[in-house]
């Protein structure tokens, strides 16, 4: 063409091609960019705060490889290389329980909680009486607002020694139990106390998905002689198949965290129920609140951090491999 630039001395046609190819692509990145400019400045006050409450405080994972000095500050202590990981790996036993128990918890709550948030959801889609339903979703969502400061008090009233209704009920019958000396309860106890918390909201979002399902679906399948069991089974479960895949590869990133409130406050931080109560995320606390040593705690939840990306990652890698289409990416 008389208008076209000769082509840069050693350069292929094709290699023309991929620069022409680069350079429009990055011409119309800044000329959406404009375009769309008002629709960044509306986005930039959330980025700026993601920015520097999320990512910025990123840099502190440096303490994990350091040996804190009030002193000279987190960026100004001393290196100590993987010091405070040895010490963490040290306590063999104390590191296997709490890993143990904070697994056996995330699986615990994860199943057992997933299973109750679809089970709510679908009664409440399939409730007759939609104002009636509508009053049960908001009562059902009020304990997620109730601190387990205030929660602990609860559970105390009712398993307390002195003053518990179902302590007072089995000692009346023979059967007393001193149940912050018993750590073999507190798995049932914890696991109670966590669905009455979260299920409630946690069936919100299903709920949502349900409300989105065209109700000629419903219509069709009864019309072709299914019944209410079949209707749930053909239409509201598959429509929530991608919800529960996506909410299981969020959790599976937490697999190594646990709600401190639950486990500290809610078992008062009793010595004697550590066995089946401790976590990492207690046991970090406790070192806080104990030994001061920020290092070995900022060792502690990177271990955490790293585990929880590696474990998603692999997750949804599996998702990708079974069904692409509800992989989060």
């Amino acid at each position: 063409m008389a208008n076209s630039k000769p082509a840069a001395k050693g350069s292929s046609p094709a290699e023309m091609t991929e620069f022409d190819y680069r350079k429009a692509k990055s011409n119309s990145f800044w000329h959406n960019t404009w375009k769309h400019r008002a629709y960044l400045v509306m986005a930039l006050p959330a980025v700026i705060i993601m920015f520097l409450f999320n990512y910025v405080p990123m840099t502190g994972l440096v303490l994990a490889f350091k040996k804190y000095d009030m002193t000279r500050g987190i960026y100004g202590s001393p290196w100590n290389g993987l010091q405070n990981f040895r010490f963490l790996l040290a306590s063999k036993s104390t590191f296997l329980n709490m890993t143990k128990n904070t697994l056996m918890y995330y699986v615990i709550f994860t199943a057992l909680g997933t299973f109750l948030n679809v089970v709510l959801a679908i009664a409440i889609d399939q409730f007759a009486f939609k104002k009636v339903g509508k009053f049960m979703q908001t009562i059902m969502i009020i304990p997620i607002f109730v601190s387990f400061a205030a929660v602990q008090f609860i559970v105390m009233a009712y398993i307390g020694s002195s003053v518990g209704i179902v302590s007072n009920a089995l000692a009346a019958n023979g059967h007393k139990i001193a149940f912050y000396r018993s750590p073999q309860y507190w798995p049932l106890i914890l696991t109670i106390v966590k669905m009455w918390n979260s299920v409630g909201y946690g069936s919100v979002l299903y709920m949502s998905v349900l409300a989105g399902v065209d109700t000629s679906l419903y219509e069709a399948a009864e019309i072709d002689g299914a019944n209410k069991w079949q209707q749930i089974k053909y239409v509201s479960l598959p429509a929530l198949v991608p919800m529960i895949t996506v909410m299981l590869l969020l959790s599976v990133g937490n697999i190594m965290h646990s709600d401190t409130g639950l486990f500290y406050q809610v078992t008062r931080n009793t010595g004697n129920l550590y066995s089946t109560t401790q976590v990492i995320d207690s046991y970090v606390l406790n070192a806080i609140m104990k030994i001061s040593d920020f290092g070995f705690t900022a060792a502690t939840t990177f271990f955490q951090s790293v585990v929880g990306l590696l474990l998603m990652l692999f997750a949804n890698w599996m998702v990708n491999r079974i069904s692409p289409e509800n992989a989060l990416f």
